[in-house]
C-alpha cells in the first residue's frame, strides 16, 4: 500500500507561495481550478498572491490551469489537448511533467491527503469511483449509490490485500512428518478468484499444486493462502502461476513442483470478444515435475492429459 501522507493547512499555504513565486508577474493573472482538487487549490493560490491572481470560470479565460497535485500526469495531458495553457499544481511527483510548475514535490509512492478531501485515505480515494459514477452517467447522491464509493474502496482494499502479505509469513514448514516422504503431493481444485490488470475486472478458477518433498511439507492449507497471497493482486494467469511456482520452490526446496491454473476471464465474457465459458489453462512446472514419469503421474492426478 501506498505511504499515506497527510497534508496539513499549513502545508497547503507553503506549497501555495512556492507555486505563486514561479507564476510571471502580471497584475490579475488568470487561473482556472481544475474540477475538484484544483478548485480549492486554486483559492488557495489566490489568497497568498496578494490580489496578483484570481480565479476565472472559463478555461478559455485562464492564463494557467491549476490542480491540487500532479500524479500520474493524465490530467494535465487531457487539459493540455484541449488547450494550450500552461499547467501548475500545487504538489507534483517526481518526476515532474516537463513545463508543468509545482510548489512542492513529493515522491512517488506517497499518497496524499489534503484538508479538503477527508480525514484519511479511504476517504480520499473515494472520490475515484464517485467520479467514475458520474462518468457513466449515474448520480452519486441517488440513496443507492451515496454509500458505494466507500464500499467500493473498501472492497478493492480487501481484494487487493496480496500486496501487503509476505508470501513467507504464510508457508509453515515441518520436518517432523516428512521422514521418507519422497512421493508427491497434490492439491486439487484449490478455488481462487483475481482481477486483470488490464482490464481490473475479475477472473477467477481452480489451481492444482502439487510438490515432491526433500525432507519438508508444508501444511496444507497453506497451498491455498499461498494462492490467495498472488491471486489478491492485479494480475495476468501467467505471472500469477509461476509466482506461485516459485514461492514453494524457494521455501520448500522441493524435489519438483507443479502448478497449474484454470481460469475463466470476464474481460473475455463480459467485454471484447464476448465468448462466454472459455477457459485458459497455465502451468508451472519445476525440477523433477518439469519432465517424465512424475509429469505424466501429476497431469493424470489433476485429470488432464496436458
Amino acid at each position: 500500500m501506498a505511504r499515506i501522507k497527510k497534508i496539513t493547512q499549513q502545508e497547503v499555504v507553503v506549497a501555495a507561495q512556492a507555486l505563486a513565486a514561479q507564476i510571471p508577474f502580471k497584475e490579475a493573472y488568470r487561473v482556472f481550478g481544475i474540477p475538484r482538487g484544483g478548485v480549492p487549490a486554486a483559492l488557495a493560490l489566490a489568497s497568498v498572491s496578494h490580489g496578483r491572481i484570481r480565479i476565472v470560470d472559463d478555461p478559455e479565460e485562464a492564463d494557467m490551469f491549476i490542480d491540487d497535485i500532479i500524479d500520474s500526469g493524465r490530467t494535465r495531458a487531457t487539459w493540455s489537448a484541449k488547450h494550450l495553457t500552461p499547467f501548475g499544481a500545487l504538489f507534483g511527483k517526481r518526476p515532474v511533467a516537463p513545463g508543468a510548475k509545482v510548489g512542492i514535490e513529493v515522491e512517488q509512492d506517497e499518497w496524499l491527503v489534503f484538508p479538503w478531501e477527508g480525514s484519511n485515505a479511504e476517504a480520499s480515494a473515494a472520490d475515484i469511483p464517485t467520479r467514475l459514477l458520474q462518468l457513466i452517467g449515474e448520480n452519486p447522491e441517488r440513496e443507492g449509490l451515496r454509500e458505494t464509493p466507500a464500499r467500493f474502496i473498501k472492497s478493492w482494499l480487501e481484494i487487493t490485500e496480496g500486496y501487503r502479505i509476505d508470501p513467507s509469513s504464510v508457508l509453515k514448514v515441518f520436518e517432523d512428518g516428512a521422514e521418507k516422504c519422497d512421493e508427491m503431493v497434490v492439491q486439487r481444485d484449490i478455488p481462487l478468484y483475481s482481477n486483470c490488470e488490464h482490464h481490473m475486472v475479475p477472473f477467477f478458477g481452480v489451481a492444482h499444486i502439487a510438490y515432491i518433498p526433500s525432507g519438508k511439507v508444508v501444511g496444507l492449507s497453506k497451498l491455498a493462502r499461498l494462492t490467495n497471497v498472488f491471486a489478491r493482486r492485479l494480475q495476468v494467469q501467467e505471472r500469477l502461476t509461476n509466482q506461485i511456482a516459485d514461492a514453494l520452490n524457494e521455501h520448500l526446496q522441493p524435489q519438483g513442483v507443479a502448478v497449474v491454473l484454470q481460469c475463466r476471464h470476464l474481460c473475455m465474457e463480459m467485454r471484447g470478444v464476448q465468448r462466454i465459458g472459455t477457459s485458459t489453462m497455465t502451468s508451472a512446472l519445476r525440477g523433477l515435475l518439469k519432465e517424465g514419469e512424475a509429469r505424466s503421474e501429476f497431469f493424470s492426478l489433476i485429470g488432464s492429459t496436458r
